[in-house]
């Protein structure tokens, strides 16, 4: 039943573990590389959602899907987690957390863009206006505020931050006709993806993890961050009465993000990052108006 306190609730949750992984992912790249955080990460994804498809009572739908659909489950499970973390952990392993996490956030923009001749949904004047605000502090980010040279701080950092848009926007329209139930999708298309990254770490830097803050980390992105927040996104959508509400939260995570940053991370916030900021959710926030007008006369 709807409860939009409770989906308000499941939201801020949501919100405020997305808020730490920034800061998680360096952590765990200090001392790992990226396809050996993915490794680590995406067994304990597999492992806390296993335990959560028991606790729901859902276990018994992993067995009980087509063959289309679990050959579906391998091809997803190639792009995420497989492709689209290896782009963003690159991304996080080349930049600074302040610059790589906003960078990351462009990906509903994407998605819209990728939405037009994927689904055949229609490009409006706003989209076209919210993708030269956000994409206007893709640049102050990535020049770190020097514009008018457009020298990247690191050129391939940022290339691999925006691919990972790109890919994860890809995701989600691939979703959209997806029919399976959404924690046992996920638990397959991870599980399905696990021995391909088992591979290339094996072949590349090789299983050598020590007991440390790093591979606590690891876990820590592999249980919060592709487990638990999931769950609660879709348990925050599944309760809502108002959806707008519940995915305005979504705008709170870069900021308080940047403080997990500072506090923990010892980055200086610089100037560029803030500005970027504020005009890359000011760009996702004008594509949202329609949605947002649409639903408020629809409760009327």
């Amino acid at each position: 039943m709807a409860n939009q306190k409770q989906a308000m609730l499941y939201g801020l949750a949501t919100v405020l573990l997305w808020s730490t992984v920034a800061t998680a992912f360096k952590l765990s790249l200090g001392a790992l590389s990226p396809v050996q955080m993915l490794l680590i990460a995406c067994t304990a994804s597999i492992l806390v959602m296993g335990v959560i498809l028991v606790i729901l009572g859902r276990w018994h739908l992993v067995f009980e899907l087509s063959r289309r659909q679990y050959l579906q489950s391998m091809g997803m499970g190639l792009i995420n987690p497989c492709l689209y973390y290896f782009l963003l952990f690159g991304a996080f392993d080349r930049l600074p957390a302040q610059e790589a996490q906003p960078l990351n956030y462009t990906w509903a923009l994407v998605l819209a863009y990728l939405s037009v001749p994927f689904l055949k949904q229609r490009l409006r004047m706003l989209d076209i206006i919210a993708g030269l605000v956000c994409y206007s502090g893709v640049v102050v980010i990535a020049t770190r505020g020097d514009v008018l040279s457009l020298t990247f701080s690191d050129p391939l950092g940022v290339a691999l931050a925006i691919g990972s848009t790109l890919v994860w926007a890809s995701y989600w329209i691939i979703a959209t006709r997806d029919e399976r139930d959404p924690i046992v999708g996920l638990f397959l298309n991870f599980l399905c993806g696990l021995p391909v990254i088992a591979v290339i770490c094996g072949v590349t830097d090789g299983f050598d993890f020590s007991l440390n803050v790093s591979l606590a980390a690891a876990v820590y992105v592999g249980v919060f961050e592709m487990g638990i927040a999931f769950v609660l996104w879709s348990f925050a959508m599944k309760k809502a009465e108002n959806t707008s509400r519940v995915s305005n939260l979504i705008f709170i995570s870069p900021f308080l993000s940047l403080i997990f940053i500072y506090f923990i991370l010892g980055e200086v916030i610089m100037p560029s990052t803030y500005v970027g900021l504020v005009l890359i959710i000011a760009g996702l926030w004008i594509q949202q108006l329609k949605a947002i007008r649409t639903m408020k006369a629809a409760q009327q």
